[in-house]
């Protein structure tokens, strides 16, 4: 009997490893990975390239629903289609990344973002990771991650991670905290842990040490769902 596929929703602060886990997760179990922070940087590279205010919030809800965000599967990973333009590469540079944080803090924008992934996780097959996919986007996800680490090791992560920044460390864990502050005192959508999600602070974790926890959590559940159906079966 084929394992169902499930929701495995994997929610954390910037730099805590959420995109890494994902990809590798997505691979593994063959699923889809939708990654939503692509999505809010695509929405606001466009700002910025049509001069929208990122304060506007009518205007960001306005440019969001004339806008086609797809993210296309590849082996190296997915590609980001804004209106049928790849933004792959554009949208990981610090001013996008600045914007996106900005941008993500509306809640008009936030409610289309949460209406374009529910429609893309709705059969199930995905890894989606965010910040509030646990909370908001599929609260009834089969599987939820919530990952974490210390803000020196996340910002260190991130400056390493892009190599060609002009920005010095310090500067990008400045930024960092500023985006965990935003994210975790928003009114809407709240950076925090689903109550009923596995908690992993990986500060002093290795990646393989961290990916054999959330696939450990997840086997668990499918080796128990797969248990009970047969169960079911046989009654």
């Amino acid at each position: 009997m084929d394992k169902k596929r499930i929701i495995i929703a994997i929610d954390g602060p910037a730099g805590s490893g959420k995109s890494t886990v994902a990809s590798l997760l997505a691979r593994r179990y063959n699923y889809i990975n939708i990654e939503t922070g692509a999505m809010y940087r695509a929405l606001a590279l466009k700002a910025l390239e049509t001069g929208v205010s990122l304060d506007d919030e009518a205007a960001l809800a306005d440019l969001s629903a004339s806008s086609r965000i797809e993210l296309e599967a590849h082996a190296e990973g997915n590609l980001v289609l804004l209106d049928g333009r790849d933004v792959t590469e554009r949208i990981r540079r610090q001013d996008v990344t600045e914007a996106a944080s900005r941008v993500s803090v509306h809640p008009r924008v936030r409610q289309w973002m949460v209406q374009s992934q529910r429609k893309m996780g709705a059969n199930g097959g995905v890894v989606m990771e965010g910040r509030d996919i646990g909370t908001q986007v599929f609260p009834r996800a089969e599987v939820k991650i919530f990952l974490d680490a210390d803000p020196e090791v996340r910002g260190n992560r991130r400056f390493l991670q892009n190599p060609a920044t002009t920005h010095p460390a310090q500067s990008v864990l400045a930024g960092l905290r500023e985006r965990d502050h935003r994210d975790r005192t928003r009114a809407n959508s709240p950076l925090v842990p689903a109550p009923d999600a596995l908690i992993i602070d990986s500060t002093n974790l290795t990646l393989d040490e961290v990916v054999a926890r959330v696939t450990g959590a997840i086997e668990s559940h499918l080796n128990q769902s797969q248990s009970q159906s047969k169960v079911k079966s046989t009654t």
